[in-house]
């Protein structure tokens, strides 16, 4: 099969994508430097835990919408107008990963190799901040009860390390979006109320954030919303099998916001960048807690 992927370079040089830094002063401004996308991996539901996958994820991808809109957006066009002729299809890790639908053509292997490289190099180019939220839902479900929602407990935790990013960008006193892809209508008013509810006041520091959610439909064909849902699957199996190669895992790494900032990439991240809820105990007298609440050093993007 004769490659599908050189028409359109992904990117106009090989140079790396430089980082962007926030701007110096908010003044005058209303909306922040960043943009936020939210997927989930699993389901939130306590009454039948799938054994295979018991868990439950919170994914927020946080972009410098500058770089987002010159950088990353182009970059998954090119992919696109390369592999399907157009830029309506929609990146589905679920469908990828099976080979179905638009993907189907992935199952000839060379050509799956091949895309799966240059989908690789866009996230491994691409800056951004990653913060996800992994909800061990058996762990869950024996220490709070079955009424516990994993999805509103991991919002909880992920927009409090939000916060504390965006402090550190000074960045705080902005509006800052966060998209999530609407799930239906009760589903949405749900989560709508949960995330007023925190950004309320009902967080750990009893502060006032200023988030403002947007519901998208998956039709919008919104790449941030494509990138964070490319994210959260390989996060959750990192936890369930640690053990074993996983490849995105790696890539991801270095993504998470972390102790330390820009130096200190793909270390330092547990309990600022990713958090475990319930918390887990020390496995040994020398070994520190797993942290839920982040905190850290500044970390560009």
């Amino acid at each position: 099969m004769t490659s599908r992927g050189t028409q359109y370079a992904l990117f106009e040089s090989v140079e790396a994508i430089p980082v962007e830094q926030a701007a110096p002063t908010v003044e005058g401004k209303r909306f922040s430097d960043y943009v936020v996308y939210v997927d989930e991996s699993g389901d939130h539901s306590l009454a039948s835990i799938d054994q295979e996958y018991p868990v439950f994820v919170l994914a927020l991808c946080v972009f410098h919408k500058r770089h987002y809109a010159e950088k990353i957006i182009p970059a998954v066009e090119k992919l696109k107008f390369n592999y399907f002729g157009h830029d309506s299809v929609v990146l589905h890790e679920n469908e990828i990963r099976k080979q179905k639908g638009d993907f189907v053509f992935l199952s000839h292997y060379p050509t799956r190799q091949e895309f799966m490289a240059r989908l690789s190099s866009i996230m491994e180019a691409s800056n951004f901040i990653l913060i996800a939220c992994v909800v061990d839902k058996n762990r869950l479900s024996r220490n709070e009860g079955a009424t516990s929602n994993p999805y509103h407990i991991a919002l909880g935790i992920c927009l409090e390390s939000l916060r504390e990013f965006l402090a550190e960008k000074g960045q705080e006193p902005l509006q800052t979006h966060v998209i999530v892809e609407c799930r239906g209508r009760k589903e949405d008013a749900e989560l709508e109320l949960e995330f007023r509810r925190i950004c309320d006041g009902e967080n750990p520091g009893n502060k006032h954030l200023p988030f403002d959610i947007v519901f998208a439909d998956k039709k919008t064909n919104l790449t941030g919303l494509q990138l964070a849902d490319l994210v959260a699957r390989p996060v959750g199996l990192n936890y369930i099998r640690p053990t074993q190669s996983n490849q995105a895992f790696d890539l991801l790494k270095q993504k998470f916001f972390c102790d330390g900032g820009r130096t200190c990439v793909g270390s330092g991240y547990e309990g600022m960048g990713l958090m475990i809820y319930p918390p887990r105990k020390a496995k040994s007298p020398g070994e520190p807690t797993e942290a839920v609440a982040p905190t850290g050093n500044p970390q560009s993007t």
